[in-house]
């Protein structure tokens, strides 16, 4: 699939939205993993995001350039599909071709005639018997990652009168967003990437009024859909800073959905991620973020009884997928010593800055 990119997808500086980007892979996982599900003969159905994996922004995107988007369904399980896409820019004028995104998404093949009803998944054809083991590593990894966070979900983000500068209130925010058709499958519930994108510019806009200056998405946690979202609800997307280092900060996105045109439902949390941005000035040059004030009481139990859940689920994992585990509510004083601090150092994946703390959360579909 490709893509021209134009003034309204970018932001001010003229680099593309992490959200338009996050839009178009979405959109490309969709496409092949419903294909891949009706293939056979059997009931039609359409494939639903279910999770995001970890995903870094590489290499800027600018207007002008052609986004060209390419995915590849590595694995199968009885009722999941991961997809892996690339994103690759190119300068038509020059003919220059660059990376500037890689992914792995999770769907579940939902029936057309009841959108609650998960089938089956075809099986996929592996071209060596070790593409298949490796698979199902992965998928047992970020299975028990949905599931060691769901103790999360109830988490809501209240704001707060006259917040202090560079606390978390005070860069806190959120959009409230009607669900209309244009947001919808034909089947009436919300695509994946349509969320996403809000995800990302409300993460902007948190971090644009932490810093002050031009920011761009400089990497994705997992985002873990934890429920579909229909037309007619009212969403309610947040954000919140959760840490920060020298170059980077990391924000909390809570999205909750409220079926007004249904009494018998209640509000609920749809989805969840951590995302990292850079600051950077006029030229484009990282710029040092604002010290993160922490100016809130601890409100949950003490992150060290879930730090020892979460080192002991992280042992388990095979391969190191979407890094999760570090605690994202405010903590009463500065991380930078005992366990939190201890959670930063050891969950950061290799290459992270020293200070940012990847958080994945949530619980998705039963995938079987």
């Amino acid at each position: 699939m490709a893509w021209i990119m134009r003034p309204d997808d970018a932001n001010v500086a003229g680099n593309v939205h992490g959200g338009t980007v996050l839009k178009m892979i979405e959109e490309a996982g969709a496409i092949i993993s419903t294909r891949h599900c009706n293939s056979q003969n059997g009931e039609r159905c359409v494939a639903a995001l279910a999770r995001v994996e970890r995903t870094d922004f590489l290499s800027p995107m600018c207007i002008g350039e052609v986004a060209h988007v390419s995915g590849e369904i590595t694995y199968t399980s009885k009722h999941s599909v991961e997809v892996q896409v690339n994103v690759m820019s190119e300068n038509i004028l020059t003919g220059i071709k660059k990376l500037t995104n890689k992914a792995t998404l999770w769907y579940v093949p939902l029936s057309l005639k009841n959108v609650d009803k998960v089938l089956e998944v075809p099986p996929v054809v592996y071209s060596r018997q070790e593409q298949e083991e490796e698979g199902r590593k992965r998928y047992e990894a970020q299975k028990l990652e949905r599931m060691e966070t769901k103790w999360r979900n109830g988490d809501i983000i209240q704001p707060v009168m006259n917040p202090e500068p560079n606390t978390v209130s005070y860069s806190q925010s959120s959009l409230i967003h009607l669900v209309g058709p244009s947001d919808c499958t034909l089947h009436g519930f919300v695509h994946g990437g349509v969320t996403m994108k809000l995800m990302d510019e409300v993460a902007g806009i948190v971090a644009a009024r932490h810093c002050k200056t031009n920011i761009v998405t400089a990497s994705v946690d997992a985002i873990n859909f934890h429920d579909k979202i229909r037309k007619g609800c009212v969403i309610t997307i947040s954000g919140r800073m959760t840490f920060t280092s020298n170059k980077s900060m990391e924000i909390e996105v809570l999205v909750d959905a409220d079926p007004v045109v249904d009494n018998s439902q209640k509000r609920y949390r749809a989805a969840s991620a951590f995302f990292t941005y850079v600051s950077l000035s006029q030229e484009g040059k990282p710029l040092p973020v604002p010290q993160l004030v922490v100016s809130v009481r601890l409100r949950h139990p003490c992150p060290q009884d879930s730090r020892q859940r979460r080192c002991s689920c992280q042992s388990l994992c095979l391969v190191p997928r979407g890094q999760s585990g570090a605690p994202a509510w405010p903590l009463p004083g500065p991380v930078t010593s005992g366990c939190c601090a201890d959670q930063a150092r050891a969950r950061r994946p290799e290459g992270r800055p020293e200070g940012s703390m990847p958080v994945g959360c949530g619980w998705g579909w039963q995938t079987g």
